[in-house]
């Protein structure tokens, strides 16, 4: 069966249906019931269709991960955690987290747009001012001189033509960052959208951070449900590694799969790999004596997952004020570099 290829579903209609499923499990109705009702809920929506298949889906598999693995308007996160929690018997916790999950997402989109879109708005302003400057002010600004018979000096030539090329240079890097950030918040919205993280983890070191603390607390959310669950510690560590998109963590549950296969603890296995902050990790290890294991990785999921939060909040607080401030150095040069030249006509008078 091949994959549908559709709109994916924005973070707001993602967090509403796990909210939807959540509530139908802890209402304790059959999902496949609970489903056919959310569909006819839905019907007329922009996603009827979606919620259609799904109750379709579940109602031929009685799976909600193989009604909903088929399609891609479901993103491959939610799929494989449905999955986790589909086997391990957490279907309900599991959704439960996937809807704030994703309501954590939608506001922290919403609040990353609205810091970016002033900025991008002045820039592109700013393009279309100076463009308009360099192109057609200037060069009528010479004409009418020089049909007034005033020549220039080598000096003020040589200052007019350098305005110009600074100008312009300005002007493309300027239209760059604004087309740049324009397109990556565009496939952001696509298939493309880990390439674009993963570009991003690469150039801005904080991003790296953040990205680190987001896998540990996946990793340690997802195992413990397995561990909860009964799942060999093997099997869990397979499954996690479905569920990350930092392809850095996932080889990092193979690493510790090869350690335990060697003979090492749990505890240890973990500690080589340096995933979690040394007084996390040591917790791990009395989790691991006491046979709690599942318990303390819920706890540091949990923790890791406030720490992503606040420091995601604290970043998109410096977005705006930051931008707005090298724009304006922007501007700055930009004005200058079209106030040489009609200091170059000036000079020349």
């Amino acid at each position: 069966m091949s994959k549908k290829a559709t709109k994916a579903l924005s973070a707001a209609e993602l967090s509403s249906f796990c909210g939807q499923v959540a509530l139908i499990l802890e209402a304790g109705l059959p999902l496949y019931d609970g489903m056919e009702t959310l569909a006819g809920t839905e019907a007329g929506s922009e996603n009827a269709d979606a919620y259609a298949a799904a109750s379709k889906g579940v109602t031929e598999t009685g799976s909600l991960y193989e009604a909903l693995k088929e399609d891609d308007r479901w993103p491959a996160y939610l799929v494989e955690m449905v999955q986790i929690g589909e086997r391990s018997g957490q279907l309900e916790r599991v959704m439960r987290g996937l809807e704030d999950y994703y309501a954590r997402e939608d506001r922290i989109r919403s609040s990353v747009v609205s810091a970016v879109t002033y900025p991008m708005v002045l820039g592109a302003m700013l393009v279309v001012i100076v463009l308009i400057l360099l192109w057609r002010v200037l060069p009528v600004f010479r004409r009418v001189l020089n049909s007034m018979g005033v020549g220039m000096t080598e000096s003020g030539s040589l200052l007019m033509r350098l305005g110009e090329v600074v100008g312009w240079i300005v002007l493309a890097l300027v239209a760059l960052v604004v087309i740049g950030v324009l397109v990556g918040l565009a496939l952001l919205k696509t298939k493309r959208r880990d390439s674009v993280i993963a570009f991003i983890q690469k150039v801005f070191p904080p991003y790296r951070k953040l990205n680190r603390k987001l896998s540990a607390a996946r990793v340690a959310s997802v195992l413990s449900m397995m561990l909860s669950g009964g799942f060999p510690t093997g099997e869990a560590l397979e499954m996690t590694a479905k569920v990350l998109t930092d392809r850095e963590a996932a080889d990092k549950m193979e690493a510790i799969r090869a350690s335990l296969e060697e003979g090492k603890t749990f505890a240890d296995a973990v500690s080589e790999t340096g995933l979690f902050d040394e007084l996390h990790e040591r917790m791990i290890h009395m989790g691991s004596a006491t046979g709690r294991e599942d318990q303390v990785l819920g706890k540091l999921a949990v923790l890791y997952e406030e720490q992503v939060e606040e420091d995601i909040s604290r970043l998109v607080s410096i977005i705006e004020p930051t931008l707005v401030a090298l724009l304006s150095v922007v501007i700055g040069a930009v004005l200058l570099a079209v106030m040489l030249p009609m200091a170059g006509i000036l000079s020349s008078l």
